[in-house]
């Protein structure tokens, strides 16, 4: 066992499903002698060669198409987007063809492919360099979407996403990508894709977050406990689907919900939990929910970047409204 961050428990789940099935192939722009943007790939190519560990021009819909080719013949590719802000000229492939496959064969062929990208904002970068869109590959039938939080959970759920049959969009929060580090056995576990995590127990308020603001909230709840407020935290990581019942489990018990996400308000995933839970459980709140997001705004450039992101006060005061407001 050894404390890793999140970039390197990447690289290890990588390595290990390579080592473990020869059919996983990894593609993507400088993922080879350079290790990608973000060294997340680096010694793979050394490791496992030319034939598996592919370098790709700069074009991202040829990455997504040729992704989809090589899933359909019986490989397991794990595509590298350099950023999730650059996905967009892979949309027709991934939403037209990888997210039918099985359906438009009726079953005969699946899409067993993974598409990484780092996304989300905070480490000073242009706009389409810092996108938070989860909601539109959500939206889409017959794809998942995972987005680890912590070093442990990247490498299990990199494992299972890389096992599925079907395709996955894995996003990994480059905010956090060396700042959180946590103890990682390499033993080829792999966690469930449907499946949130309980992070944090508590009895007056349900906070449910992902990615990156995974930090800010347990900061927040920790700074809220001082003030009497105990709030269970749950990490969704799992995108689509969602793992509702944990979340109304947890209501059962708190009775108030708040979301924390980093991307837009309109249409994101929060409003998908709110909609759900108003749903199933309206009968258990004892306040209308509330979300800590992101503006409707393009991202802005560095200077400005700290206006758009959740920090830890923003998320206490969300709270203390939620709990205090509705006594």
């Amino acid at each position: 066992m050894a404390e890793i961050t999140m970039l390197e428990a990447v690289n290890l789940a990588l390595h290990h499903e390579m080592a473990r099935d020869p059919n996983v192939v990894i593609l993507g722009e400088d993922v080879g002698d350079n290790g990608g943007v973000f060294r997340a790939t680096v010694g793979l190519k050394q490791e496992f060669g030319l034939k598996r560990v592919i370098d790709t021009p700069l074009a991202e819909s040829l990455i997504g198409g040729v992704t989809i080719g090589m899933a359909s013949q019986g490989l397991r590719p794990v595509a590298e987007f350099q950023f999730q802000g650059f996905v967009f000229p892979a949309l027709e492939h991934l939403i037209c063809h990888a997210a039918r496959w099985r359906n438009r064969t009726r079953g005969r062929l699946t899409c067993p492919a993974v598409f990484r990208a780092p996304f989300g904002g905070g480490i000073h970068a242009p706009e389409h360099h810092s996108e938070s869109v989860e909601a539109i590959f959500a939206h889409t039938p017959g794809l998942k979407v995972v987005i680890p939080s912590s070093p442990k959970r990247a490498y299990g759920l990199l494992l299972a996403a890389i096992r599925s049959n079907d395709p996955v969009m894995f996003f990994e929060p480059k905010r956090i990508y060396r700042t959180v580090k946590s103890d990682v056995i390499d033993n080829g576990e792999a966690l469930p894709l449907d499946t949130c995590y309980t992070l944090r127990k508590g009895r007056d308020l349900t906070l449910v977050t992902w990615g990156a603001c995974v930090v800010e909230s347990l900061d927040a709840v920790n700074e809220l406990s001082k003030m009497g407020i105990e709030a269970e935290v749950i990490d969704l990581a799992s995108i689509k689907p969602i793992d509702i019942n944990t979340i109304i489990a947890s209501l059962e018990k708190t009775g108030r919900l708040l979301v924390v996400h980093e991307a837009s308000k309109t249409c994101g995933v929060g409003a998908e939990l709110l909609a759900q839970v108003s749903e199933k459980a309206m009968c258990l709140l004892k306040a209308p929910p509330i979300r800590v997001t992101g503006m409707d705004t393009v991202m802005p450039y560095y200077r400005n970047e700290e206006y758009f992101m959740i920090n830890k006060d923003d998320i206490v005061i969300a709270a203390k409204q939620l709990v205090e407001g509705w006594k």
